[in-house]
């Protein structure tokens, strides 16, 4: 069950936030946001709020923000439509009914002649004395079919009616917030946990090791090498790394007292390198300071953020393959293992996969955010939108891939972890 627990709140969450990116730019361009998601396939629970409807759907596999203009989302009025109508006290059109031939209270009907829904909204067309009449329609009118309300997406609600800027941001800012998000988490764990001062200090020392043999005790502090003031751990460690078989002088802050040890680091080879070795080992005192663990949070995001290129460009140049790579199942199963060791590791998990759910979704592939920034920036060069049928076509050949690809890894994940 803790595993479930956390599973569905480091997913969920990195969803949630990557969505809210789409959401809150989407709503200050001023598209209209038809559906929040978080999850796909049918729906578990959805709430109306304005005019967005927020849902939980049955797969946690992802999740999508719904914007007015997208594919299937305008419906056209044909010319002899039969509908009915609600005025406001404008006498606009503010609820069209379809498939109704129940009379409703203050309800007219209008056989379509003519209908813009999107521009002028307006429709016109004959009433039940066979006059020809046209109506205004209101800016937040809804129509209604079969029992289903939607509201009318006029032209400047719609994405593509946005500015190239716009849409790319509302677009961009889905990955934007994933990094955002991993930030967030690392500088909670730097609040809480606090964060490595790095410093020269000897954790424990190996017996039988140069350093026990020179002297070196636990919790001397290293303050120079060879006469050179050194102030972090990595300074010591390269140090020593570096001079194998080679005689140096360690200055240490014992108990308020200054010590001079002289030692010669023993030869390991280590990937076929030499390396110099003296048996201490390494564990960084924890510092709380507001100040640092901002730092501390946008630091680690960056050095995450390289980790993850390098492993994608191992991946390229065939240093990876894909039985390396791991699907929903893969990270239920890592999660779980990270789960036994407590929540701030399950929470540095977190902000890693965020992370990498942003690198993911900016990859130019089509289906990804990605993708679409790719297309936006072919219409900035020719000055003018690629036709919306090819890119849905090399968007829907996108999905179709990624789906196979999902199965595969999935498949991998079933075979290395249960089989």
């Amino acid at each position: 069950m803790q595993s479930i627990i956390a599973f569905i709140v480091v997913f969920g969450s990195i969803v949630f936030f990557h969505e809210l990116g789409h959401f809150i730019f989407a709503k200050r361009s001023g598209i209209l946001v038809r559906e929040f998601a978080i999850g796909f396939g049918p729906k578990i629970l959805g709430i109306t709020k304005g005019e967005t409807l927020y849902t939980i759907r049955l797969l946690p596999l992802g999740g999508y923000v719904r914007m007015a203009g997208d594919d299937m989302d305008n419906i056209e009025l044909q010319p002899g439509y039969r509908i009915g109508m609600q005025l406001n006290d404008k006498d606009e059109i503010e609820k069209i009914v379809l498939n109704q031939n129940k009379q409703l209270p203050d309800m007219l009907f209008l056989e379509v002649e003519k209908a813009d829904l999107q521009k002028e909204l307006w429709i016109e067309g004959y009433d039940e004395d066979e006059n020809l009449v046209r109506y205004d329609v209101a800016r937040d009118a809804v129509i209604n079919e079969n029992g289903t309300e939607t509201i009318i997406a006029p032209y400047d609600r719609q994405f593509n009616s946005k500015s190239l800027g716009k849409r790319a941001m509302t677009i961009f800012a889905g990955p934007l917030f994933n990094f955002i998000l991993s930030c967030i988490i690392f500088i909670v764990i730097g609040l809480v946990q606090g964060i490595p001062t790095n410093e020269p200090v000897i954790a424990d020392v190996v017996k039988g090791s140069p350093a026990q043999a020179a002297g070196i005790v636990k919790g001397d502090v290293v303050t120079a090498i060879n006469g050179k003031s050194i102030d972090s751990w990595q300074e010591l460690s390269e140090a020593i790394q570096n001079s194998p078989k080679k005689e140096m002088t360690l200055d240490v802050q014992r108990g308020g007292e200054k010590e001079r040890i002289v030692l010669t680091p023993k030869e390991v080879v280590v990937n076929e390198q030499k390396m110099g070795q003296i048996g201490v080992q390494y564990s960084s005192p924890m510092e709380k300071n507001p100040l640092k663990a901002f730092s501390y949070g946008v630091e680690q995001t960056y050095t995450w953020t390289m980790k993850i290129f390098e492993l994608l460009g191992m991946l390229v140049t065939g240093k990876f393959t894909l039985d390396a790579l791991s699907g929903p199942v893969g990270i239920y199963k890592a999660t779980e293992e990270v789960a036994k060791y407590g929540w701030t590791n399950v929470m540095n998990w977190a902000a890693i996969l965020s992370i990498n759910l942003g690198i993911m979704n900016l990859l130019p592939l089509p289906a990804l955010d990605g993708g679409r920034l790719l297309f936006f920036g072919f219409e900035a060069i020719r000055g003018k939108p690629i036709d919306r049928q090819k890119e849905g076509m090399v968007h829907f050949v996108g999905i179709m891939l990624l789906m196979i690809l999902m199965i595969v890894v999935t498949w991998n994940d079933i075979q290395r972890f249960f089989f």
